[in-house]
């Protein structure tokens, strides 16, 4: 498959507050289809940011009596730092505010609409929203609030710059229908072909100095105005890429970027929330329309995370801030139990209600007792049976396997994700026994069915595809049961301890792509399974727990159970699958358990100062 070249972005939050639990859902998902795509072998830049440039921002700053530089900075410190509590792997964050190359691309893009005759100056009355930054229609109103925020809106009158978007209504309807400009999901798609249908109207591009309280970027040549926000944060996505040294008809040496990741990119994708649809599908393209540019060739659209019914947000207060704030959870449960819980329990199309309580039973459930247990037995049967010296099965075709993810999967892989350096010498690697054909066929299709629903934008059946080895191989450890072929082979059975070979192969090998095949999920984990399966020197490492299971005290202290994993029947360990295995009490629902805290899984568990990663103790 040749290499393609793609360019990732998110989008940039306002910095009133802190983040919550929701900005995770987009930065994860958006670092997911990033790895991903380093792991086939693309070319792929993954930009972030923050929103510094808006009113909401100049209001918040305010209330706390402190300058808006100094809670832009503060907040916007915080939303960078996300790149480290979520193992992140973004190549860019820019801030609006501060960031040399942002103000004058602004200017420029600005500057290139000017010229196509797309602004111009009137006067105007609507209602608007502070906290969308967004004029609204009448009709657009829910009992008189703001549909996203259930506030009203604030009647303005003043003159502003507008911009003719009702000019690109047509271009912008082909665009879209054709898919030239592909959004998902569908239905998405629908919805901004039927508010172009309804008819455009110009939107005003500009706010009066006074109401802007002096904060952002200045209209060129109209000391009066402010450029509205939502152009000035738009354009961060080229702006980042120095299109501001580009100069008209000629090539700039500066605009180095601007020409690879945007002009000549086979794919500029950005990843979105519903509720900010309208500016990227509709507002953002035209503009680009206007300015003579490419547009992107992928707009993907996730919905929201709610707390006890109600969408999360930053101005959300008490426990409920705590209690979605992602540095927190990741520090308490480690940002392998955040990210798969976004991963694994947000579905492609509706909205998804966290608690703390889901988050803590998925991790248990997968990570500790499915992957974590999984590889806690193969590592300990391998050291049991041979003393850590077992050859793993030969690697199906189109699986890798030891992606090195402690060097970020950047150094380790070759032209189609394969890895380099494995210490492998496949010619040697033992046939796949015959009875593990489920296991093997899980393998085999998981590469093909990940990349077809990352492609949908579907990371909840990207993890399934996944986490069907984890299953498979599970199963087929109950169903050789490896602890009786090596007591067989003690007995003089020869044939015993051949099979056990195969057996043991095969889980190793599986172990081993899953190293793999998690890394764009769960970097940090995917490191401690490689780590935990390296056969450097024909031999595994002593046993270590991978993923510990993650226990809440009655006093709410978060702890990790870090006990041996189960090697065979009648096994008490933690995170144990064995028969007999007799772990702490559930409660189950759905056919799901949970543990066994006050008020179930949807209860938000209240804890002490927070415990290191999970990571960490492992």
């Amino acid at each position: 498959m040749t290499a393609r070249r793609v360019y990732l972005s998110t989008t940039i939050p306002y910095v009133n507050s802190r983040a919550h639990v929701g900005h995770a859902l987009e930065l994860v998902q958006a670092d997911v289809l990033a790895r991903h795509h380093r792991r086939i072998g693309d070319e792929v830049r993954l930009q972030s940011g923050t929103d510094d440039n808006s009113l909401k921002n100049v209001l918040a700053a305010q209330a706390e009596g402190i300058s808006t530089r100094a809670l832009v900075n503060r907040n916007a410190s915080a939303f960078a730092g996300l790149r480290e509590d979520l193992s992140l792997s973004f190549d860019d964050f820019i801030r609006t505010s501060s960031d040399p190359r942002h103000r004058p691309g602004v200017e420029r893009l600005w500057r290139a609409c000017q010229a196509s005759g797309d602004l111009y100056r009137k006067s105007y009355e609507g209602l608007y929203c502070v906290g969308c930054e967004q004029f609204y229609a009448e009709s657009e109103l829910i009992a008189g609030n703001c549909p996203e925020h259930g506030t009203p809106p604030q009647l303005v009158s003043e003159e502003n710059w507008f911009f003719r978007l009702c000019r690109y209504a047509g271009q912008l309807h082909d665009l879209i229908s054709s898919g030239q400009l592909r959004i998902e999901p569908a239905s998405r798609r629908n919805e901004v072909l039927g508010f172009i249908a309804g008819g455009l109207e110009d939107f005003s591009a500009s706010r009066s100095v006074a109401r802007a309280r002096g904060w952002g970027i200045g209209v060129p040549g109209d000391a009066s105005q402010v450029i509205y926000v939502w152009w000035d944060a738009l354009g961060n996505y080229i702006t980042s890429l120095n299109f501001g040294a580009s100069r008209y008809g000629a090539p700039d040496p500066g605009d180095a970027d601007y020409q690879r990741w945007w002009v000549h990119a086979d794919r500029r994708v950005h990843v979105v929330g519903k509720g900010v649809l309208r500016f990227h599908a509709v507002y953002w393209p035209a503009i680009l329309l206007s300015a003579g540019l490419p547009l992107p060739t992928e707009i993907l659209v996730h919905d929201y995370l709610t707390a006890g019914g109600r969408k999360i947000s930053k101005s959300a207060a008490g426990s409920t801030a705590e209690a979605t704030d992602p540095a927190a959870l990741a520090s308490a449960y480690g940002a392998d139990a955040l990210r798969w819980w976004l991963l694994r329990e947000v579905p492609r199309t509706g909205d998804a209600d966290f608690t703390e309580g889901k988050l803590i039973a998925r991790a248990n459930e997968d990570l500790a007792n499915g992957l974590g247990n999984l590889v806690n037995r193969v590592v300990s049967l391998a050291h049991s049976c041979r003393n850590g010296a077992v050859r793993p099965c030969s690697r199906p075709p189109g699986t890798s396997r030891f992606l090195a993810a402690a060097a970020d999967g950047r150094d380790a892989r070759g032209p189609a994700g394969e890895n380099q350096g494995t210490g492998d010498d496949l010619s040697a690697a033992p046939e796949w026994p015959a009875d593990a054909g489920r296991l093997r066929g899980a393998i085999e299709a998981a590469p093909a069915a990940v990349r077809t629903a990352l492609a949908r934008f579907d990371f909840r059946s990207a993890a399934i595809a996944v986490w069907q080895i984890v299953e498979e191989a599970n199963r087929y450890v109950e169903a050789t049961a490896p602890w009786h072929l090596a007591r067989a082979e003690r007995a003089g059975d020869k044939g015993a301890g051949q099979r056990l070979d195969q057996v043991l192969g095969a889980l190793l090998a599986a172990c081993q792509v899953l190293a793999a095949e998690i890394w764009p999920f769960l970097p940090d984990l995917a490191a401690r399974v490689a780590a935990a399966c390296q056969d450097f020197g024909g031999r595994l490492p002593q046993p270590k727990p991978v993923f510990p299971r993650i226990d809440v005290l009655p006093d709410g202290e978060v702890t990790a159970s870090t006990g041996p994993g189960s090697t065979g029947p009648g096994s008490t360990g933690p995170g144990s699958t064995g028969p007999g295995s007799t772990g702490p009490a559930h409660e189950r629902e759905g056919g799901r358990q949970y543990p066994a805290v006050a008020g179930g899984p949807d209860q938000d568990l209240r804890r002490a100062p927070r415990r290191p990663k999970v990571s960490e103790v492992a």
